[in-house]
């Protein structure tokens, strides 16, 4: 039987939209949307830019939490998602260019637990939030985030398969072995003729595995 590990996107993937820019618009004291139109248009990786942004946040943990608890709203099917996976024996991640304290605390409030988290490492100082982006080896990152912890994942008779919504993402869809995309990412995905398949919600993904470990056991994929 074909292995399966599901790498999933978070904000704006497993969530409606993108907790950070709630928080960036909240809270920043700066231009930061100079800086994201800097990084979509390729003069700074986004490691880079989410680092310069969050510097320019002052509040605490405490205060961005309960802001974000305010905001956020999941994409429809992710619990029903986790659950089939883990009924199946199917991997789960999560590996975002959001923060991670956001993301467990989303998670835990939704009431999931067990799922492996690579996130933007936050943590707090009077001054605010220090964002950083931390590689397998336990080094820094500036980029290419998402490829290098996919790459920990990949192993003979494992399938790669990713789920994403934005820019971000097309780096880890080229070169998954499958790839589900929303969004923006569905634009790009057709731009780049990466082969993919558009959701909407995360009931879509979880019908569509049920097929797909017998089309990768075909040698169709």
């Amino acid at each position: 039987m074909t292995e399966l590990l599901l790498q999933c996107d978070f904000d704006g993937t497993i969530t409606m939209e993108d907790q950070s820019f709630h928080i960036l618009d909240e809270y920043a004291e700066g231009d930061w949307r100079a800086m994201l139109a800097d990084y979509r248009a390729g003069k700074m990786e986004v490691g880079e830019f989410n680092t310069r942004a969050f510097a320019m946040v002052r509040a605490d943990e405490t205060t961005l939490t309960a802001f974000i608890r305010g905001k956020v709203r999941l994409r429809p099917g992710f619990p029903e998602l986790v659950a089939y996976c883990r009924e199946q024996g199917h991997g789960i991640v999560i590996v975002s260019n959001g923060l991670d304290f956001y993301i467990r605390t989303i998670l835990a409030d939704a009431g999931i637990s067990g799922i492996t988290v690579h996130a933007a490492t936050t943590r707090f100082d009077a001054a605010g939030p220090d964002v950083r982006y931390i590689g397998p080896d336990g080094g820094r990152l500036e980029s290419a985030f998402k490829t290098t912890h996919m790459e920990t994942y990949r192993r003979p008779g494992r399938k790669l398969i990713y789920l994403g919504d934005g820019l971000s993402d097309i780096f880890p869809a080229r070169i998954a072995d499958y790839v589900f995309a929303c969004r923006e990412l569905v634009q790009i995905c057709r731009r780049e003729n990466v082969p993919h398949t558009p959701f909407e919600t995360l009931f879509q993904v979880r019908d569509a595995l049920v097929t797909l470990p017998q089309s990768f056991s075909g040698g169709d994929a």
